[in-house]
């Protein structure tokens, strides 16, 4: 396992032993130029806003917190899969927050991961994230575009070969759902969403869902389950669901879909599970956005895309 950490982060040792415990060989770095007493003289760039949207050009692309970081954690995963007790061909990479927007970009770039899961982090930065306003807005369109062809997880993303889980919050200040959904909607090989109400913003490594989406793909374990394509008639929405484990809970998840992604207010209810779907009524309140989920015995919980209706929409899809 590659552990990729997220701003303010560091080396964490209890990531690192948290996946060992499972039977894993972790190696968890220090993206930001710290040595166990602080700042190295050799560190490279440091992980500050400042330096990540600072300006560059083709001399000194190479010298961006981006290019070190993925770097780093490509060369990280090439001394794990060296290591004698090691099997190469089942590795897996997750990130938090910043490490899952260079989680987006590693699967991309390195095809020898099994399995990836960025928490938190996506890309489209430029468009709807907590950066827009007080970097990329500033920059200009020209500046922001080169920032973004050059470091958006978006332009990675589609050459992603592994599976991929994306687990986010509805609420997240950093990487709103807009975004969330325009990133794994990039990524050609299979994806599982576990979006949660509320979910709080930290370094927390100990999701379930990540531990057995890791497990089913490259040790054992009996996989998460699987939601379709979410489906609207009338005022009935539905999805297909696949488990090898029991389900013992559907939810219908929705808020108002203006504002801000990270003020609204969103409530879930009880969705019903019959005859291999999840199926729920929706509000009569528009303008809306919402999605489905599904826990499983293990407690495991998995999502639907979100879908939105307009003010006054009333079709179906």
């Amino acid at each position: 396992m590659v552990l990729v950490h997220g701003g303010g982060g560091k080396a964490f040792p209890k990531w690192a032993e948290h996946w060992a415990e499972r039977g894993y060989c972790a190696l968890a770095m220090d993206l930001a130029g710290n040595g166990p007493s602080g700042r190295l003289p050799d560190g490279g760039p440091d992980q500050s806003d400042d330096v990540k949207f600072r300006e560059f050009d083709a001399k000194t692309e190479r010298d961006m917190w981006t290019y070190h970081a993925v770097a780093a954690a490509i060369r990280g995963h090439t001394l794990l899969a060296g290591l004698p007790e090691v099997d190469k061909k089942r590795t897996a990479v997750t990130g938090i927050s910043w490490g899952g927007y260079l989680t987006c970009i590693v699967a991309g770039l390195d095809d020898r991961f099994k399995a990836a899961v960025p928490v938190y982090g996506c890309g489209f930065l430029n468009e709807s994230s907590y950066w827009k306003e007080p970097r990329f807005d500033k920059m200009g369109a020209e500046r922001a575009m080169k920032w973004v062809n050059a470091f958006d997880p978006s332009r990675y993303l589609p050459a992603a070969k592994c599976p991929m889980l994306f687990l986010n919050g509805t609420n997240d200040f950093a990487y709103p759902l807009d975004s969330y959904k325009k990133s794994y909607q990039l990524v050609k090989s299979p994806v599982a969403i576990s979006v949660r109400v509320r979910l709080p913003h930290g370094h927390i490594w100990t999701f379930g869902e990540v531990d057995a989406f890791i497990d089913s793909r490259i040790k054992v374990g009996n996989p998460l389950p699987s939601l379709g394509e979410i489906r609207r008639e009338g005022d009935k929405v539905s999805a297909t669901v696949a488990s090898k484990e029991k389900l013992k809970d559907g939810r219908l998840c929705y808020a108002t879909a203006i504002g801000p992604w990270q003020k609204r207010e969103w409530k879930s209810v009880p969705a019903d599970l019959t005859e291999g779907r999840v199926v729920a009524k929706l509000p009569a309140e528009h303008p809306l956005v919402y999605f489905l989920t599904v826990t499983d015995a293990r407690g495991l919980e998995v999502s639907t895309a979100h879908d939105e209706i307009p003010l006054g929409g009333d079709g179906s899809k």
